[in-house]
């Protein structure tokens, strides 16, 4: 080490004489003092990393190492300490069903219900009528029954889980039979066939990657033929050369032969999309009815509500999975059921539904209903001192829905020499802004926004922009 960097290190002032300065007595008066006195010393150590580091004496010369500075970088250190690590995101991409930024966020009515559960006691397993003990999930169960036709319903962690409970409780050591079309990997290497296996079963291909027809499924049932599998494609599409067995055919086959008709609905859509000019997504009142004996599907995408997995259907396939030894592992909290029973009482009013519930809210959408609110969100920007226009584009559903369908939104762009510097910017602020860059633009989509979120933007904006 050099003498100026001795010299250095000797002219650091000790931890007393930093809690001495204003800062440091602020700080000791919010916080405890080993906490204060740790963060402290955390500055101390960075500061001595960069004399270590240092190239020259004119760059330790440059570093500010008085008590108040030190005091500072301690505050600093705190204040990232008990900055959540979970945070609210502002989410400008457009994109409506996140998974990075959480799915979908939740109606006020389920943020409600979550709260006035949350603090209090309750009666998660208690029947109140009869005073004994009861069931979690029948604060769902009349619910979802009531709104899919379903017979009986339960509610597990999430989609992939229902997957596995199903098959565990119902095919474990038999043989189920999927199309080759429909053996997806979805996030996080959630794999059809992977799972099928896990929960005990065997897996029996047939068809084509492209063309499944009904003799498929008959040829290759046998005795050991436990259930069929009918899998949405979740996160792509088969367009061109193609066949697929629809579910009301698949449920006949099965019945024909005595076995379940079996569903992974995973993006969970609860009403008909076509009238708000997005492809037609079979509902699950329409499975229902087209013969389905269970279907599982995912609460945090198109319903729309805190993340869950759902199984509808038959009531004796219900109550076998209800009791195979895996539903313990696998419920859900009484926070979950909360903000569930909240969101499915929005669609007893269908209307509602879709003025309540903002991922529903979002993707159906118009882009003349988003053009005023771009032009609004712009001439904030531009008032701001802000360059930027609105121009047309196109928002994702995301979260494995709706594949490759655009929705047609008005975007506003922001140029900038170096926009992922800016973008990277604004995701490191307070709080985070997402957007989107594209061909040197900063693109931000009025869709995935609320309107108190405007002032937000433009305050990152301003000051990522430099």
């Amino acid at each position: 080490m050099k003498p100026w960097q001795q010299r250095a290190l000797r002219e650091i002032p000790p931890v007393n004489a930093i809690l001495e300065t204003p800062t440091g007595r602020r700080l000791l008066a919010e916080r405890s003092r080993p906490l204060v006195v740790a963060a402290v010393g955390e500055a101390l150590d960075e500061v001595r990393r960069r004399i270590a580091a240092a190239a020259d004496e004119e760059e330790v010369f440059a570093l500010d190492r008085s008590a108040e500075a030190l005091a500072s970088l301690a505050a600093q250190r705190l204040r990232s300490r008990f900055q959540p690590s979970l945070r609210r995101v502002i989410n400008a991409t457009g994109v409506v069903i996140h998974t990075n930024l959480g799915r979908a966020p939740l109606a006020e009515e389920a943020v409600a219900a979550i709260q006035a559960i949350a603090g209090r006691y309750n009666n998660l397993e208690l029947d109140l009528s009869t005073g004994e003990r009861g069931s979690r999930y029948a604060h769902v169960e009349r619910l979802l029954t009531q709104l899919t036709g379903a017979e009986a319903a339960m509610v597990v962690n999430n989609n992939a889980a229902a997957v596995l409970l199903m098959l565990s409780a119902l095919a474990a050591g038999r043989e189920v039979v999927v199309s080759r079309g429909e053996l997806v990997e979805i996030g996080g290497s959630f794999r059809v066939p992977e799972v099928i296996t896990q929960g005990g079963a065997r897996l029996v291909e047939v068809g084509t990657t492209n063309k499944t027809h009904p003799r498929d499924y008959e040829n290759a049932i046998g005795p050991e033929t436990a259930a069929l599998l009918k899998v949405h494609r979740s996160n792509f599409r088969l367009v061109g050369f193609t066949a697929e067995v629809p579910v009301r055919e698949l449920a006949e086959i099965a019945h024909r032969h005595g076995l379940p008709c079996l569903v992974d609905w995973g993006s969970g859509v609860m009403l008909d999309l076509a009238p708000f000019g997005l492809p037609h997504e079979a509902t699950m009142p329409e499975l229902i009815a087209d013969g389905a004996d269970l279907i599982t599907f995912s609460g945090d995408k198109l319903l729309g509500a805190p993340q869950g997995g759902f199984i509808v259907g038959r009531r004796e396939l219900v109550e076998r999975c209800r009791r195979h030894p895996l539903t313990r592992a696998l419920r859900v909290d009484k926070l979950t059921l909360a903000g569930i029973e909240a969101t499915l009482r929005l669609y007893l009013e269908p209307e509602r539904a879709v003025e309540r519930i903002p991922a529903v809210r979002m993707l159906t959408a118009t882009r003349e209903q988003i053009a005023p609110r771009a032009e609004a969100l712009a001439a904030k920007l531009q008032a701001a001192g802000i360059e930027c226009e609105v121009v047309d584009g196109v928002s994702r559903a995301g979260g494995g829905a709706l594949p490759a369908v655009d929705l047609p939104t008005r975007l506003v762009a922001v140029p900038h020499p170096a926009p992922q510097e800016v973008e990277a910017r604004l995701r490191a602020g307070d709080p985070p802004v997402m957007v989107r860059i594209q061909a040197g633009l900063l693109l931000i989509d009025p869709r995935t926004l609320w309107d108190d979120e405007f002032d937000l933007v433009v305050s990152a904006l301003r000051a990522a922009i430099v």
